[in-house]
């Protein structure tokens, strides 16, 4: 049943109301507060899953956008700083609940449900309804000249092109030194590390010949990058769901019937687009979305 939830969450009502560690504390706002993580994508669909809430008569949504991370985000969420935060499933699993990696994604989607709710009184929402997996992008011209389709096709000219990764990729264990055990990688000279709004430009300047991107990022269509294939699966799924405390959806009901109206609405082109218009056209994120929702009726 579409709000079966909220009955399971009022069977646990009681536990919630007494529990005094910081991750029941509640939000410094009575205003109910959605966060984002420091990237392009990440105030997209904060700003979406805001304006769902607010459209719903949930009164006007507080913005906790540009947290430098998931680690940052998940600190926010359990300290009652945010309500709300779009995550994806494979960090979630990997990065936060530092599970073993799993390349199914229903059981990435069972497992993270179960562990959120079990230890941190965390819902997982379902999912928006596309994947951003972290993609390793190189300039088009250079994948046609070298004939770089897959990531293993890459393999033999990786010693002679220079990498650049963003902070978090480096340490992830699905990131970086996994992915070049995986491939058996080694490039020219260590990784560039750079903040990720830097990552394209340099590519684009021809700084650095790969970037550890993200599949759904605008400037790969924008300017004729290419996400190569990950032909061995290394990566896990990376599914977006929003993430909710438990408490706050008590306080805040309109929270659960947000989450359920965005279900399965974004697809990867979508969010590609609405990227891309943030990135390069540069528009107003809150307009951005605004449009998204009215063509979806949303």
């Amino acid at each position: 049943m579409k709000y079966l939830w909220l009955r399971q969450l009022a069977l646990s009502g009681v536990a919630l109301g007494l529990c005094g560690i910081t991750a029941c504390a509640p939000p410094r706002s009575s205003r109910i507060t959605i966060g984002a993580k420091n990237f392009t994508e990440q105030t997209v669909v904060g700003e979406l899953l805001a304006q769902e809430v607010e459209s719903l008569g949930g009164g006007r949504v507080e913005r906790r956008f540009y947290l430098a991370g998931s680690y940052i985000c998940q600190q926010a969420l359990l300290g009652g700083r945010i309500d709300a935060y779009v995550e994806y499933t494979g960090t979630a699993l990997t990065a936060i609940l530092k599970q073993p990696v799993d390349r199914d994604p229903d059981r990435v989607v069972a497992t993270i449900t179960k562990l959120y709710r079990e230890r941190y009184n965390v819902l997982v929402g379902r999912p928006l309804g596309f994947e951003d997996t972290f993609a390793i992008v190189v300039r088009g011209d250079e994948a046609t000249k070298l004939q770089l389709t897959t990531l293993t096709s890459l393999v033999t000219h990786a010693p002679t092109m220079r990498l650049a990764v963003g902070y978090e990729f480096e340490e992830r264990p699905d990131g970086l030194r996994g992915l070049q055990a995986a491939y058996g990688f080694h490039f020219a000279g260590s990784p560039r590390v750079m903040d990720l709004g830097l990552l394209y430009r340099s590519l684009a300047a021809s700084q650095v010949d790969l970037v550890a991107g993200n599949s759904t990022d605008g400037p790969i269509q924008a300017f004729g990058f290419l996400a190569l294939a990950d032909d061995r699966h290394y990566f896990p799924p990376y599914q977006a769901v929003p993430l909710v405390r438990l408490a706050s959806l008590q306080l805040h009901p309109v929270l659960g019937r947000a989450i359920d109206r965005l279900a399965g609405q974004v697809s990867a082109e979508d969010v590609r687009a609405m990227n891309d218009a943030v990135d390069r056209e540069h528009k107003d994120v809150g307009e951005v979305v605004r449009a998204f929702r009215e063509r979806k009726a949303l």
